[in-house]
């Protein structure tokens, strides 16, 4: 068996996928080590996981504040916006590429035998770290970064560095069969293989937590939305329908760069009784929250490639928590939903059609109970562990 070093843009607390696959990965055998950005204060900058994996962190580097940059340059004439649109580029990328540098060098000691990167921001160092350690790369293809939300400006050079380095990986994964198709055609690659954002298996066990932290009082059903709180989700959309639903609650949990926004939306439409926010939960807590909730909400856009291939995290975490299902009708989503009968699909830009659709469940206890049950059958299939041999058997192949 191997030594596994995995690269991760994030502190990885809560990247689900890696810790998954680091998990199964040492439970084959391998000696798996993380290494992953600093939070500082709250965050080790070395631990070992209850699965034995390691994880090694680094600083992301020192910089200035980038927000009071951009505040001054719009302050500034019009002559000096070029320079310090250059200086702002400069302060962001100096820290990076520090950050990147003390993974590369952290990773080689590590004396690999596969470099195993996570996403297009990590691909660059992971395939340094192979050719100087002469080991075979993976690449995990988590989203498509070409097309994806708030990556416009990356695009081209998203696109410059997949295309030169994911044919020089030995093995490549993404996530859906779409996103899988979409590599080999863009890049002349074999397709990669894929494993689905799915949780690990675990019984339903409901509860009341949400309930009992948020101190709902009446027996309405809850419509659960959990994940990154970011534009493209629909999540504006679901506030909105929230004004045209009576005797039920809808709750988020997470956060994001929109939270304010949806918490002074909710406010203004004086829906504050009924809709509430939860920050983000760790990881290990976060089913029993899931598992108190009846309806579990995917209103995801099709605003770009990227969305429009997905099937998400949260679908999965609602089938494992037997919750009844309300989605956007983008295609893996809508194969999952439609297969396992796990609820309703709607157009992904129709607020009506998104509130019409958890009105349905919420006013027919009997059809809710029975997509439920469905997503119980479901869960017993759509699961880590369903699929984890896959990834080993890559392994294999490798090592």
């Amino acid at each position: 068996m191997g030594r596994i070093s995995m690269i991760v843009w994030n502190d990885v607390r809560n990247d689900a996928r890696v810790l998954k696959e680091a998990a199964t990965l040492q439970s084959a055998g391998h000696k798996v080590t993380i290494f992953a950005i600093l939070t500082p204060g709250k965050t080790p900058r070395q631990e070992t996981l209850h699965s034995g994996v390691r994880v090694v962190r680094v600083a992301r580097g020192f910089g200035w504040n980038i927000g009071k940059l951009r505040h001054a340059g719009n302050k500034s004439g019009r002559r000096d916006k070029g320079s310090l649109r250059k200086l702002v580029q400069i302060v962001y990328m100096t820290p990076r590429i520090f950050a990147h540098a003390s993974l590369f060098v952290k990773m080689v000691v590590s004396r690999p035998d596969v470099v195993h990167g996570h996403d297009v921001n990590t691909l660059p160092t992971a395939w340094l770290v192979s050719k100087f350690a002469n080991v075979p790369l993976v690449y995990d293809a988590h989203e498509i970064s070409t097309d994806r939300e708030g990556y416009s400006s990356f695009r081209s050079a998203v696109a410059w560095v997949e295309k030169r380095l994911m044919p020089r990986a030995a093995a490549a994964i993404t996530t859906t069969e779409a996103r899988a198709k979409f590599f080999a055609r863009a890049y002349g690659v074999p397709r990669p293989l894929v494993l689905q954002n799915r949780p690990r298996y675990s019984p339903v066990e409901r509860t009341d937590r949400i309930r009992r932290e948020l101190a709902l009082n009446e027996p309405w059903p809850i419509v659960l939305y959990q994940g990154n709180l970011q534009s493209g989700r629909g999540l504006t959309r679901l506030v909105d329908a929230a004004s045209d639903l009576t005797e039920v609650y809808v709750v988020f949990i997470g956060d994001g760069k929109m939270k304010d926004e949806l918490e002074a939306m909710a406010q203004s439409k004086g829906l504050t009784e009924r809709v509430h926010f939860v920050p983000a939960v760790p990881l290990d807590e976060l089913p029993s929250y899931t598992e108190s909730a009846e309806i579990g909400v995917q209103p995801i856009e099709n605003t770009c490639l990227n969305h429009y291939t997905t099937d998400s995290n949260k679908l999965f975490e609602y089938v494992i928590g037997g919750l009844a299902i309300v989605a956007s009708s983008l295609p893996e989503i809508r194969k999952i939903v439609d297969t396992h009968d796990l609820g309703i699909t709607v157009a992904p830009d129709d607020t009506k059609a998104l509130a019409e659709g958890i009105k349905k469940l919420v006013d027919n206890e009997e059809l809710r109970r029975h997509h439920a049950e469905k997503a119980k059958t479901a869960a017993l299939h759509l699961n880590w562990e369903d699929q984890e041999h896959r990834l080993v058997k890559l392994y294999e192949t490798l090592t």
